[in-house]
């Protein structure tokens, strides 16, 4: 009693202590002493609170509807499945689908459809709408796994299915329930916007289960029901439909899964594949009481309310990477067909995989913000794989699986809108922009002159080609310009098309010192220089641009008759006879090598040059396959024609040596002809050209 007592005072006074509101905590040990420290029962009072309110926002995290109370009751009544669902089934399970992991997106894909069916019913008013239960429940799909029994839950609290739906829905392979509801609405005459969030057009989904279930059991109550069914089967060839009691309003799948798809059962591995499939589906995801999807589906927005920084969030979800979108193209269109597009042009320079034909492109293909597939190859032509996005169509026609494309018409017509798009969107940057799209240029001005390369359609061709940039013979170093810029320059001389001229080189100093460039130089004609080796097969390639005809110097000079007339050469020029003379012993020393050998007024500072029909065909050739050739094969090919220049020095001297030297003159024609060969760009080693240098050289100096 007296313990009591004692204990009963302390109570008291501790009681008193905080009333007052402090209380004295003395701490001693042996070696050490505290101040006293004094806490106030203010502070205690707010410990508790922040307290509650942790435990509070961490409860509010988690909701669940899923439960266990379900429970069957009377005798099942077993159906047979029809025989080609038999067959179908099997062809679902073992190949219809290319990964496992897709009959997670197909199941809530049916339930996000079940939400927006409750939806529009709700919204509709009417009979139907009278009947609906539960009407102001919230309307979410919850997941919920159990690695120790192996089974996967998905539920939601969509519209449900009644007994007959039951039998006609999942009794029935290839038959979409949303796809007769859209019908069905259409037939009414009230289809409206409330319809448009609802997948359909995919009749297999829910058989994916049986990918990774040995068994699956379905528990469904409508909304206009006061009774829920259980649907069960183990996918082979028959199911058992019976009441049960417990079933909540909307649909409930419970897959007990095969032993070597247990990894589906693990939380961290469906929250990746929600992410990956599902993130943008209009209703939440809750998975194992938590929120699994979050992530807005931007396209859908309006693109001027979309802030920048939620243009960079989501560029990096999609892409993958760590660079912000040089530029964004959001686009919306219902004419020609539906398309919700959202495509970001990468601010870093592309890398060697990327610039491969091999690598896959970087856009998604959604269907009413349900990924179909994250990397669709016929949704942007090739050439513009380096662009980063989505594509939201809801005319896009999909087979069974959701991941072939079976309407190519217009897969075809999808793809032109969105090519031009982008053409136009560029063309626009431009202008606008000028500066920020010469860096896009120099960056990505590859994959524009691939898609003039590979592409057939010659109006597309000149669509691209209106992007292209080029240095000028008439603009200072380092300024390039466009062909529509050329054009406002060119002289429309008698009424003929303008010609747009361009000469390959390595470099401007090349270019400006080039035997081709010198005919047109004299003249003041602007010409187009190309530096990158294959500049020359793109504009060659393109052939033509807005009627007016791309022609390379060189093949200017081949096809220029004028050149070859030698009535006027001037008293400082070979006469007619020497040159006739020369060329004939020129051909004998060149034979199997130059198969045609003139003169020509052209040239002015280079003793000769060399023509090929196609130049830049020809020195392609010379990069990729000429080391297959030996050297009289390639000669054969090529048929060069040598062109020389009966005023300059050298070629006059080689006249004379021709009958006083003729080793000498013999040793400098190879020479001359051999350099003609390198400047042309036809030579695929000029390190070649060493011996028979040297050989010249020790000859020369033979007097000395």
């Amino acid at each position: 009693m007296a313990n009591t007592m004692k204990l009963f005072t302390v109570f008291r006074a501790s009681r008193n202590l905080l009333n007052s509101g402090k209380i004295c905590v003395r701490l001693t040990s042996r070696n050490t002493s505290f101040r006293p420290n004094f806490i106030t029962a203010k502070t205690i009072q707010s410990s508790r609170l922040l307290s509650t309110a942790a435990n509070e926002a961490k409860d509010s995290d988690y909701h669940t509807i899923i439960s266990d109370k379900e429970k069957p009751k009377g005798e099942g009544v077993k159906h047979e499945f029809q025989a080609e669902t038999r067959m179908l089934l099997d062809i679902v399970a073992q190949s219809l689908y290319s990964e496992k992991e897709v009959f997670i997106r197909e199941l809530i894909s049916n339930a996000s459809d079940a939400l927006e069916k409750f939806r529009y019913t709700q919204l509709s008013g009417g009979e139907e709408a009278q009947k609906l239960q539960g009407a102001d429940r919230q309307l979410e799909i919850h997941i919920a796994t159990d690695k120790q029994n192996r089974t996967l839950t998905i539920q939601d609290t969509g519209i449900g299915m009644t007994k007959e739906e039951l039998i006609s829905n999942l009794g029935t392979i290839a038959r979409s329930g949303s796809k007769a509801f859209l019908q069905q609405i259409k037939e009414k005459g009230t289809e409206s916007s409330n319809t448009s969030n609802i997948i359909g057009q995919f009749g297999v989904g829910f058989y994916s289960a049986f990918m990774v279930a040995d068994k699956v059991e379905v528990y469904s109550r409508a909304t206009s029901e006061d009774i829920g069914y259980k649907w069960s089967s183990d996918g082979t060839g028959s199911y058992e439909i019976q009441e049960a009691d417990g079933v909540q309003f909307g649909t409930k799948i419970v897959m007990h899964l095969k032993t070597d798809c247990r990894e589906f059962s693990d939380d961290e591995m469906l929250k990746n594949v929600i992410n990956k499939y599902s993130n943008f589906v209009g209703s939440p995801i809750y998975l194992n009481g938590k929120k699994a999807n979050s992530v807005q589906p931007v396209w859908l927005m309006d693109a001027k309310s979309v802030t920048p920084q939620q243009h960079n969030e989501f560029y990096r979800y999609i892409s993958g990477s760590y660079d912000q979108p040089r530029f964004t193209l959001h686009y919306n269109t219902d004419v020609p067909i539906s398309i919700h597009a959202l495509l970001y042009f990468p601010e870093g320079k592309p890398g060697l995989f990327e610039m491969s034909r091999e690598n896959e492109s970087g856009v998604a293909l959604y269907t009413r913000k349900v990924l179909i597939k994250s990397k669709t190859d016929n949704i942007l032509p090739k050439w513009l794989r380096f662009i980063k996005g989505v594509v939201d169509s809801d005319d896009i026609p999909l087979n069974l699986s959701r991941e072939l494309l079976q309407n190519s018409a217009l897969i075809r017509k999808l793809t032109t809108v969105l090519t031009n798009r982008v053409l136009r969107f560029l063309q626009e940057q431009a202008k606008k922009h000028p500066e920020e799209f010469a860096k896009f240029y120099t960056d990505y001005g590859l994959f524009l002159k691939e898609g003039i390369i590979t592409n057939h359609d010659q109006n597309e061709k000149e669509e691209i080609a209106k992007l292209l940039r080029f240095e000028s013979s008439h603009k200072d170093t380092g300024m390039k310009i466009g062909l529509d810029d050329y054009l406002s320059r060119a002289v429309d001389t008698e009424g003929r098309q303008k010609t747009i001229y361009y000469l390959a080189a390595p470099s401007r100093a090349l270019a400006e010192n080039s035997p081709y460039y010198e005919a047109l130089k004299r003249k003041q004609q602007e010409v187009l220089f190309c530096y990158e080796p294959y500049d020359e097969l793109v504009l060659m390639q393109l052939q033509q641009y807005k009627g007016n005809k791309l022609v390379s110097v060189e093949k200017d000079m081949r096809m220029d008759k004028q050149a070859n007339d030698l009535t006027n050469l001037g008293e400082d020029s070979l006469k007619r006879s020497e040159i006739d003379a020369l060329t004939n012993w020129m051909k004998d020393k060149l034979s199997g090598k130059a198969f045609t050998i003139h003169a020509t007024t052209r040239l002015e500072a280079h003793p000769c040059v060399v023509t090929v029909e196609e130049m830049a065909a020809a020195r392609h050739f010379i990069r990729t396959q000429s080391h297959q050739l030996n050297e009289n094969q390639r000669y054969g090919l090529l048929q060069p024609q040598l062109e020389i220049n009966p005023k300059h020095p050298i070629i006059k001297k080689l006249h004379k040596l021709s009958t006083s030297d003729p080793i000498l003159a013999e040793l400098l024609t190879n020479q001359l002809f051999a350099n003609a060969m390198v400047g042309a760009g036809l030579v695929d080693d000029p390190r070649v050209l060493l011996v028979s240098m040297n050989d010249l050289l020790t000859k020369a100096l033979d007097k000395h």
